[in-house]
């Protein structure tokens, strides 16, 4: 089935007029994580691929040396004699090159609706909710690589194992996180999808309603066939008001819940974190040791346990890839260790971005190493997040030892009067917990008197949209 879908994919794109058989597709935005994925997807399908973005990264690099032209201006001239125009959500409809597309009647497909023609091909599980989707995505694609099922796969951060975020594979499935941001999920028609969880998060594009984004969760768990399965975190508030509303198969997981997969006897040593999984009629199903901190983390590999069983995964196969799982590029990623005075501290990146997420984040750090202080590099990514959730950032950062502020990360957005890092850091101040240091950007970080504070620190966390 998959091959034949493949051949259809390559004849649909198939011009008679050229001598080459795919398309030339053009990606705006190129440079975005989801887009860099599906372009390293096509340039394996064999398609001629090139790409704008404004600025050069480890993701257009990377890309270039795999066949694609990329440049880094938009301009209309980009999209001559393309056949096709993909564009990030970034993009906007005034964009040169968008222009220039329209009057060319190129087709101009969103990047969900590519990914969706991708997974199209194969059978498609979609991962979704406001935190987890790459760790989940990431942990049931190794998996499914373990058990030698060899997925396709487009995932927000470099698998550790490969060094890659996408992999066109031979196997049936295809895995790919589904982003609810811009509502782009509803353009995707997997056969299975997860929902880690759902919190206020890019309210912005809701009308500022939480009901509504979690309404149009719903809507994204009903493209569902009605033979597939909505696997689903019963302990999430936000989705176990949803699922009497669900008219598709449900299987739920969680730690505190009454739920079909449940998690117990939870310990965390240093990174490593030993449960046991529990099915309703197996009290003592599957005895876990994973190689990630946190509770968190914890409910991330039940929902990949739950796919993995699902498509006929073994017990020890489920096992022996958890327990060979490598981590994912800045997902609590151990960076190294430097010296500073007379103290050896560690490094760890992560992207946590949302309190929720820096909140998990702290608490494994603290599972990790009780004895040792903890050191905080922020950088807050967007300023309608800052704004819609400035109490509780404010409230999450005030609990550490040591902060290090940076400017907000826009993420293409606008400044918004009276949201910045220095409003935050005197709503931190004003906690009376930790009087947070100001720093402008990275290159600032030498002179300032962090390095003191790190002297007598043995672990330092940073927490920015970049890996750092």
């Amino acid at each position: 089935m998959t091959d034949a879908k493949l051949t259809d994919f390559r004849m649909a794109t198939q011009d008679v007029a050229d001598e080459d058989p795919l398309h030339r597709v053009h990606m705006i935005g190129i440079g975005g994580a989801g887009m860099g994925g599906i372009a390293e997807i096509l340039l394996d399908l064999g398609c001629r691929v090139t790409g704008s973005d404004l600025k050069e990264s480890a993701i257009t690099r990377r890309l270039g040396k795999m066949g694609a032209s990329i440049t880094h201006t938009h301009e209309a001239a980009n999209v001559a004699d393309c056949d096709i125009v993909v564009f990030s959500s970034a993009i906007k409809d005034d964009n040169p090159e968008m222009v220039a597309a329209r009057v060319a009647r190129i087709p101009l497909i969103p990047r969900a609706g590519m990914l969706n023609e991708l997974m199209r091909l194969r059978c498609g599980i979609a991962v979704a909710g406001t935190h987890g989707k790459t760790t989940t995505s990431g942990l049931l694609t190794s998996l499914m690589m373990k058990a030698g099922l060899d997925p396709t796969f487009v995932i927000g951060s470099p698998l550790n194992s490969t060094g890659a975020r996408a992999r066109l594979g031979k196997g049936e499935y295809l895995v790919a996180e589904a982003d609810e941001s811009d509502k782009s999920f509803l353009l995707l028609n997997p056969i299975l999808s997860i929902i880690t969880n759902i919190n206020a998060d890019h309210l912005v594009n809701y009308d500022g309603d939480f009901e509504r984004l979690r309404r149009t969760f719903l809507e994204f768990i009903h493209r569902l066939p009605f033979y597939g399965l909505a696997v689903l975190c019963l302990d999430d508030p936000g989705i176990a008001g949803l699922i009497p509303r669900i008219s598709r198969p449900v299987l739920t997981y969680g730690i505190e819940s009454n739920a079909n997969l449940r998690a117990h006897d939870i310990r965390q040593e240093e990174l490593v974190t030993y449960f046991t999984v529990s099915r309703r009629n197996r009290p003592d199903w599957v005895e876990v040791r994973l190689p990630m901190p946190g509770r968190h983390n914890v409910l991330n590999a039940l929902a990949a346990i739950g796919v993995a069983h699902k498509i006929g995964l073994s017990d020890e196969a489920i096992r022996n890839g958890l327990t060979n799982f490598k981590g994912i590029g800045q997902r609590f990623q151990l960076s190294g260790e430097v010296e500073m005075g007379n103290r050896r501290v560690l490094l760890v990146d992560d992207y946590a971005h949302h309190p929720r997420e820096i909140t998990a984040t702290l608490q494994a750090a603290r599972n990790a190493w009780p004895e040792r202080r903890i050191v905080v590099l922020f950088q807050p990514n967007r300023y309608t997040r800052v704004r819609d959730l400035f109490d509780e950032f404010s409230k999450v950062l005030a609990d550490i030892d040591v902060l290090l502020l940076l400017d907000i990360c826009a993420a293409g957005e606008a400044p918004i009067p009276g949201v910045d890092s220095r409003a935050l850091g005197h709503a931190i101040r004003a906690r009376n917990k930790v009087d947070p240091i100001l720093i402008d950007n990275f290159e600032g970080l030498a002179p300032t008197p962090w390095f003191k504070s790190c002297a007598t620190a043995t672990c330092c966390l940073f927490l920015a949209p970049v890996a750092v």
